[in-house]
C-alpha cells in the first residue's frame, strides 16, 4: 500500500477555502526518469553535486543534477524507501523505510554501513543534528527516536504523539526538535526529550515540518491544504498561506530565507513570500501530486519528487 493509499484510508479531509492566484506558471528545465514506483523524498547533497531519491521501488538513486544521469543506485531495503537524509560531511546517506528500519549508507562506495533498528512501525521521516553525530527519526509507531551514529545505538525515545509522527526536524542550533502529526507540531527539547510546546491550528494531519535558516520560524505542510507559518520562541501562528486545493505533503525553505516552496498532491508546487503571504509562482509539470521539494545549496535549482515517478529540477534562478 502505497503512502497517498494509507492516508486515503486514515485521513479525515477537512473542506478549506483556497484563495485563486495568477501566478505565473512554469516548466521544469530537467526531468530525471529511472524510479519504477512513486518518489517520496528528493534531497541535495550538501555541495549540490548530487541529488538523492527515495522511491516506494525499495531503490535510493543518486544523480548527476547537470546531466540528469544515475550516478549510483542503494538497494537494501525490504520495503518502499519513503526518506533520504544527508551528513552534513555529505559522506553519508540515510534512509527510512516502510521496513520499520533506517539505513547509514556510505556514499562514496554505495555500501550499507549500519542498520538502526528499533521502530515497530513505518519509519516517515529522519533529521540530522547540527553536529551530525546524532540522527532523528520519526514513525507510524507514534514515536521519534534519536540515535547515536558512530555506535547506531538508541539515545533516547521521544513519546507523546498519540498518533503517526510524519515529520520530524532538528533545529539549526541543535537545541530543539519539530515534529508533525495529527493536527498538531510539536517543540521538543533535544537533550532532555522533554516536550516544550505544542502548536495548535491545523485541522488536519500535519505531514512536514521544516525550520527557517536562522531557526527563527518554523513552516508546517497539512492535509488541511494549507501551509502555516510560526514564531518558532513564542509558539504564535505568524500566517497561512492558502492556495492549494490538495494535501501539502513538502515545504522547503530558500537559501534567502524570503521564499518557501510547498509541494501538494494537487500536482503543484507553489512558492510563497512569506513576509506577505502572496503567491510568488506555480510551477505545473508533474502529472500526479507531488510528495517532496528539496532547495539546492545555491539556491537557483529546486528538485521535486512525484506519484508520477519522476524528478524534476526547476530553475530558481530568477527567483
Amino acid at each position: 500500500m502505497t503512502r497517498r493509499a494509507f492516508a486515503l484510508v486514515v485521513a479525515v479531509v477537512v473542506p478549506c477555502l483556497c484563495v485563486a492566484s495568477g501566478a505565473a506558471q512554469e516548466k521544469a528545465k530537467v526531468t530525471l526518469k529511472g524510479h519504477t514506483n512513486e518518489v517520496l523524498c528528493v534531497a541535495w547533497s550538501p555541495d549540490g553535486e548530487t541529488l538523492a531519491s527515495a522511491s516506494v521501488d525499495k531503490t535510493i538513486k543518486l544523480w548527476d543534477p547537470v546531466t540528469g544521469k544515475e550516478k549510483a543506485a542503494l538497494e537494501g531495503h525490504a520495503l518502499g524507501v519513503r526518506f533520504v537524509a544527508w551528513s552534513r560531511d555529505g559522506k553519508t546517506l540515510a534512509s527510512a523505510s516502510d521496513d520499520k528500519t533506517v539505513k547509514l549508507w556510505d556514499v562514496a562506495t554505495g555500501k550499507e554501513k549500519a542498520t538502526l533498528k528499533g521502530h515497530t512501525g513505518w519509519v516517515l521521516s529522519l533529521s540530522w543534528s547540527p553536529e551530525g553525530d546524532t540522527l532523528a527519526s520519526s514513525s507510524f509507531d507514534k514515536s521519534v527516536k534519536l540515535w547515536d551514529v558512530a555506535t547506531g545505538k538508541e539515545k533516547i525515545t521521544l513519546k507523546g504523539h498519540m498518533l503517526a509522527v510524519w515529520s520530524v526536524a532538528w533545529s539549526p542550533d541543535g537545541k530543539a526538535l519539530a515534529t508533525g502529526s495529527f493536527d498538531t507540531v510539536t517543540l521538543w527539547d533535544a537533550v532532555t526529550g522533554k516536550k516544550q510546546a505544542t502548536l495548535e491550528g491545523h485541522k488536519n494531519t500535519v505531514n512536514c515540518v521544516a525550520w527557517s535558516r536562522d531557526g527563527k520560524t518554523l513552516a508546517s505542510g497539512s492535509h488541511d491544504d494549507t501551509v502555516k507559518i510560526w514564531d518558532s520562541a513564542t509558539g504564535k501562528l505568524q500566517g497561512t498561506l492558502r492556495g492549494h486545493i490538495f494535501w501539502v505533503h513538502s515545504v522547503s525553505w530558500s537559501k534567502d530565507g524570503k521564499t518557501l516552496a510547498s509541494a501538494s498532491l494537487d500536482k503543484t508546487i507553489r512558492l510563497w513570500d512569506v513576509a506577505s503571504g502572496k503567491e510568488l509562482r506555480t510551477l505545473k509539470g508533474h502529472d500526479a501530486g507531488v510528495w517532496s521539494l528539496s532547495w539546492s545549496p545555491d539556491g537557483k535549482t529546486l528538485a521535486s519528487g512525484s506519484e508520477d515517478r519522476t524528478i524534476r529540477l526547476w530553475n530558481m534562478s530568477q527567483q
